[in-house]
């Protein structure tokens, strides 16, 4: 386990940093950007968290808190050369999250309309969270198309979305409340 006694290093001032694998790229390189939306994705579920959602909400939550450390991880490992590095996200934390859909969508009415971000405070952060985990699969989808990206990662991220879609639907429900539905006659 890694041990920081010092936080700050003044090596990125200048707008560099290190990937995992050592090679010092640009701050705004297509893979820092990548695994950088996904620790994005974990502070959003920190927020929900903090609103205490229910328990099964938060046990699901904590342990993708820590997956998505492993899949910013894996992301900071990519080698450029076409390396193979550790696989941390495999498909059977995609099985998991198809899982998870099930079970919260199963005690959930079928969608007639889309829905709009809102209802309980977790709910609404659980749907920021999607937003931004959609915004963390386009950075994947591009950064496939430059080098090599594992699809584990890829279908990871996209199944995490529809959970989290799923349970901002769950924690509206178990508050009492109903979805926030989009109003077509605007």
């Amino acid at each position: 386990m890694a041990r920081l006694t010092k936080i700050y290093t003044r090596k990125g001032d200048d707008g560099s940093t290190r990937l995992g694998s050592g090679e010092k790229v640009g701050k705004d390189d297509l893979q820092v950007r990548a695994y950088g939306t996904v620790d994005e994705v974990g502070a959003f579920l920190g927020m929900v968290l903090v609103e205490e959602p229910d328990p099964q909400v938060s046990t699901e939550l904590r342990r993708i808190q820590s997956e998505l450390f492993n899949l910013g991880g894996q992301l900071s490992l990519l080698a450029r050369d076409g390396d193979e590095v550790p696989a941390l996200i495999t498909a059977e934390h995609v099985r998991r999250l198809e899982q998870a859909c099930d079970r919260f969508n199963a005690d959930l009415e079928p969608l007639e309309n889309f829905i709009l971000s809102g209802g309980t405070r977790a709910a609404a952060w659980l749907h920021l969270a999607r937003t931004v985990c959609r915004r963390a699969e386009r950075e994947m989808v591009a950064l496939a198309a430059r080098q090599s990206v594992p699809g584990s990662l890829l279908e990871y991220v996209n199944r995490l979305s529809d959970l989290l879609f799923i349970l901002a639907r769950w924690e509206n429900r178990r508050a009492g409340g109903a979805d926030v539905l989009w109003d077509t006659s605007v």
